[in-house]
């Protein structure tokens, strides 16, 4: 309806003064849109905390000297080049190892408690029910969930469904391998 009468309004006017017209129509409705996009995206908040990159050198073993990672589980830094199985794991993954799965866009879910059966089941059906994910113990750290992907972390003391959900969601998949 709008479109018809600025047509309408546009053939009244000399053909020079209608293509300015046409031209601010289109300009004005170019800058709504992305006005409402930007609103859109403005309040979008990245799940986690973000944790400064200490870049993805790789190393042959788990011992060769290398910088301290910046954060407990690591969410970057010197890894091994290869990767740990995707799933569950009864062990702890070397924090050299599992830096590489964050690096290949893989999301760590990892729980230090002791006679937790019930939350080690809950956390694991993260891993079924994602590709890229790995549940697994990680005796060293304060809290009693950690979620760390490339860069991010967040930890949490009781299992937060959507929130780990909405973490693994926004991570996962992306590749963080530098490109030369």
């Amino acid at each position: 309806m709008v479109f018809i009468q600025l047509m309408q309004l546009m053939r009244s006017y000399p053909r020079s003064t209608a293509i300015v017209f046409f031209v601010m129509a289109m300009f004005i409705g170019i800058s709504g849109f992305s006005s409402a996009r930007a609103q859109e995206t403005k309040g979008f908040v990245p799940p986690g905390q973000e944790v400064p990159s200490l870049g993805n050198d790789h190393i042959k073993t788990p011992s060769d000297p290398h910088i301290s990672y910046n954060s407990i589980p690591p969410t970057s830094g010197p890894h091994l080049s290869t990767i740990a199985k995707w799933g569950v794991s009864k062990t702890p993954i070397p924090d050299e190892l599992q830096v590489h799965n964050l690096e290949d866009g893989g999301v760590m879910i990892q729980y230090n408690c002791q006679n937790c059966d019930g939350l080690v089941a809950q956390l694991e059906t993260f891993a079924a029910k994602y590709n890229k994910v790995i549940v697994a113990p990680y005796p060293k750290m304060k809290a009693a969930i950690a979620l760390t992907a490339w860069g991010r972390i967040d930890t949490m003391d009781q299992p937060d469904e959507a929130r780990i959900d909405r973490f693994i969601k926004a991570y996962m998949g992306i590749d963080h391998h530098v490109r030369e």
